[in-house]
């Protein structure tokens, strides 16, 4: 009894890990001369959800975002995120947690310094859940030009 239930354990997290429900798109839209927004923009499949960057401590992991180096670069403001919100008390982690359903929109506004083609890089780490399982953090890498 105990191997089965091994057996059990063992495919259920291999299942897990092989699933991707998160597909991304990276894309920079110009606004204005040397100004754009960076668009870190996640498709997610039903029944999962992503953690939004406002989820609370003590819970499921927060969306985080980093930024690489770019001397040609200034990040301006902070992060915004677009979609629908949602607060709700989730029984997998005894907490409330903010998150997304569907799709959600990470945007972030940076200027450069001169014209020309440069790139804007760093990775976005984020945990996705459903009503019976997370799956453990993902770290996705991103690579956008601005030209």
């Amino acid at each position: 009894m105990k191997f089965a239930a091994f057996i059990l354990i063992t495919l259920v997290s291999l299942y897990a890990a092989a699933q991707k429900p998160v597909r991304w798109k990276f894309s920079a839209k110009r606004i204005a001369d040397k100004t754009y927004e960076i668009h870190l923009t996640a498709r997610i499949e039903q029944p999962w959800h992503i953690y939004s960057m406002t989820t609370p401590p003590g819970g499921p992991a927060a969306a985080k975002i980093e930024f690489s180096g770019n001397p040609l670069v200034t990040i301006t403001g902070v992060i915004r995120e677009e979609g629908k919100l949602i607060t709700k008390y989730e029984k997998l982690f005894g907490v409330e947690a903010n998150y997304f359903e569907e799709s959600v929109d990470f945007v972030q506004q940076v200027k450069i310094k001169s014209n020309g083609k440069t790139y804007v890089t760093g990775y976005i780490q984020y945990m996705v859940a459903n009503e019976l399982q997370s799956l453990p953090v993902t770290t996705q890498s991103f690579n956008i030009a601005l030209q």
